[in-house]
């Protein structure tokens, strides 16, 4: 009877991060910059510098259409970090996060083109690390704000998590994962890295 409680609590917990993984990949394939664009009339995949996030959108559209964008992918990510977390355990929470950034990035609503996934990954942090997802999303505002380029304050935002989360006190599982993600992001950021080497990237005042 204990070898088939437990067997019965394997099947239970398999299931339920399996369905958490792929709600979260749907979740994150939801796009609200194309969803605030468009209501306006706007295909954000053809202005400015054509990526479908909240930088672009900022650019293109100004601040409260940005700030809408931002609130949507941020509690995606939430939302998914949560689902991971009730379903196995937070440490699960990382996993279904890293998914939900994948599924922002290579959605399948939208021809598996999409963001870079900074906001989502913030917004899930916020949720799994409220001190340290906080502290960087303050951070990435007012970097944004002084030196009007996004993706400064993305790559100084994700080579920044994976010391918070240590300092933070948290697991070494929680920690991989974190870098993971930040990993990910990271590699999303190359072209900018490239632009920013050669003083050629856009601000979000363009």
């Amino acid at each position: 009877m204990l070898l088939d409680g437990s067997y019965n609590c394997l099947v239970s917990t398999l299931i339920a991060g399996s369905l958490a993984l792929v709600a979260s990949y749907l979740l994150g394939s939801v796009s609200f910059a194309l969803a605030v664009a468009n209501a306006q009339g706007v295909d954000i995949r053809t202005e400015g510098s054509k990526n479908p996030g909240a930088s672009n959108v900022l650019r293109v559209l100004g601040k409260k259409s940005a700030i809408l964008v931002l609130l949507g992918d941020g509690l995606k990510g939430a939302f998914a970090a949560w689902l991971g977390s009730v379903a196995v355990d937070p440490a699960f929470g990382y996993v279904t996060l890293l998914v939900a950034v994948i599924g922002h990035t290579f959605p399948v609503w939208h021809g598996f083109k999409g963001g870079k996934s900074v906001a989502t990954a913030l917004g899930g942090f916020i949720f799994l690390a409220p001190a340290v997802g906080i502290s960087l999303a303050v951070a990435w505002f007012v970097m944004v704000a002084i030196w009007k380029t996004a993706s400064v304050a993305s790559i100084t935002a994700m080579v920044l998590v994976v010391p918070a989360m240590w300092l933070a006190g948290r697991t070494s599982t929680e920690l991989l994962w974190t870098a993971a993600i930040a990993m990910f992001v990271l590699v999303r950021h190359a072209s900018n890295i490239k632009r920013l080497v050669t003083s050629s990237e856009q601000r979000v005042t363009q």
